[in-house]
């Protein structure tokens, strides 16, 4: 079992779905985390339940699209915690809040509504680069840190009818590969982690039909990949692009890999 004594993380879009799951498995393995959302009835209930688990969480009030307001969240977590071991790039909204009937009619991307194509990129997008750049500063002034960006995969980028979720998601993904050679000279890391499907998240429409919901994958699949990369065994690796549904499989190619390959 992997231990996270003394891990401080930070997740972003904790609330639910695929970030409350990575959050309740890093609390599980003994870290420390900062349940990050927006303010409201959602990050109370979430921090409620955690509470009643005895999980060592606190809440961190957040606007990942406000630029003043991820930066006042970064003086909160050193405020109270003094430094932060790693931040989870999850906050996201999906083709729901543009197009409720996505999987069954898709909408091309010409009758997308500029509002609808901004607020996506403002949060898939501009959120992970705007949390990145406020905490890559207390990372770099520690000397130490990890990031991961949650991805989804790249057919899904390209699909029909997915603008502008898809390029957001492809925005998000280049971001994290140029912030991985930023980083680099820091020996601050970065990886990206997607489940390998689509999960069962409130980003897919509750009338999806009962069929089509049994092939979707729990979001506790994003669980043990985050957690080891919050480890002491993943030190020094970045740049991996891990899919959650094949990770078992992955870390035994990691461990068999020649310690000067890594």
């Amino acid at each position: 079992m992997v231990i996270l004594s003394g891990i401080r993380a930070v997740v972003t879009g904790a609330t639910s779905g695929l970030g409350a799951a990575m959050a309740r498995s890093l609390m599980e393995a003994g870290a420390t985390v900062a349940i990050a959302a927006r303010p409201g009835p959602k990050l109370d209930e979430a921090m409620a339940r955690h509470k009643e688990r005895g999980s060592h969480v606190m809440p961190l009030a957040v606007d990942v699209r406000d630029a003043r307001s991820v930066e006042a969240a970064v003086r909160q977590i050193i405020g109270e915690w003094g430094g932060l071991d790693l931040v989870v790039n999850n906050a996201g909204i999906g083709m729901r809040s543009v197009n409720p009937r996505f999987l069954e009619q898709p909408m091309p991307f010409f009758e997308v509504t500029p509002e609808g194509f901004t607020d996506v990129v403002a949060t898939n997008l501009t959120g992970y680069f705007l949390v990145a750049r406020a905490f890559a500063a207390v990372f770099v002034e520690q000397g130490a840190g990890r990031f991961v960006n949650v991805s989804m995969n790249h057919e899904t980028m390209c699909r029909r009818g997915f603008v502008p979720y898809g390029p957001a998601r492809a925005g998000a993904e280049a971001l994290s590969l140029i912030m991985t050679e930023d980083l680099r000279p820091y020996q601050i890391a970065v990886n990206i982690v997607l489940p390998g499907g689509a999960a069962a998240t409130g980003m897919i429409p509750d009338d999806t039909l009962e069929t089509a919901r049994r092939s979707l994958l729990p979001p506790e699949i994003m669980g043990p990949p985050v957690v080891f990369l919050a480890s002491a065994e993943a030190e020094g690796i970045t740049g991996e692009r891990i899919v959650a549904k094949d990770f078992n499989a992955w870390l035994v190619d990691f461990r068999s890999r020649p310690r000067d390959a890594e």
